[in-house]
């Protein structure tokens, strides 16, 4: 065996059994990494962005609907009136009124129609619960009374009507409702005058 035998040549140096393009370090490895970072902060920056206009959509329609409750409030109030100007009149009245009496009854009556027509429109809605389940997010209780013909914890009575504007209330229902009527005690052996 000759000298230049077991020297090897340049094209057989050993690689440890790697082909030449595998034993060098990839240049792309560090850009690989740094353009899927920048693509998570691009769709984490698009989440957000989207996430912000759905938020900023529900408090536009928010305040459409209940940017007017500060005046719906004041507006309730004289429709409160206007019923109660209707409640005191009695159904004798009408009948027996002179044209005049009448007339002013009738502008009454279409008045409050009207508003309620207006608040209705705005999103404003009157509460009428009687046979409802008291809900105290929604009503007021006043009162209790004694009563077998609905169960308990049931409206029985609205003594000023509430108001809802979209979903949200603008004004519990003040109400009474029925409870458990107490049952009646015997009279006892002291009380009783026959026994004596």
């Amino acid at each position: 065996m000759n000298d230049s035998d077991a020297r090897p040549t340049d094209d057989t140096i050993p690689t440890g059994g790697l082909a030449p393009e595998a034993a060098e370090p990839k240049p792309s490895t560090a850009m690989d990494r740094e353009l899927a970072d920048t693509k998570d902060r691009l769709l984490r920056t698009l989440a957000e962005m989207e996430n912000l206009r759905k938020r900023t959509e529900r408090e536009v329609a928010d305040a459409r609907t209940y940017g007017i409750a500060s005046f719906a409030r004041d507006v309730v109030g004289v429709a409160d009136n206007m019923h109660r100007a209707l409640q005191a009149r009695d159904a004798e009245l009408r009948t027996t009124a002179d044209g005049s009496v009448k007339a002013l009854l009738d502008g009454v009556e279409l008045t409050e129609r009207e508003l309620l027509n207006a608040l209705d429109k705005h999103g404003v809605k009157k509460v009428d619960p009687v046979g409802e389940k008291f809900d105290p997010n929604r009503h007021q209780a006043m009162y209790e009374v004694p009563s077998d013909q609905v169960p308990p914890g049931t409206v029985v009575q609205v003594v000023q009507h509430g108001y809802l504007i979209g979903e949200r209330v603008l004004r519990p229902a003040l109400v009474a409702i029925a409870k458990k009527p107490q049952p009646a005690e015997p009279p006892s052996a002291n009380d009783n005058p026959s026994a004596k």
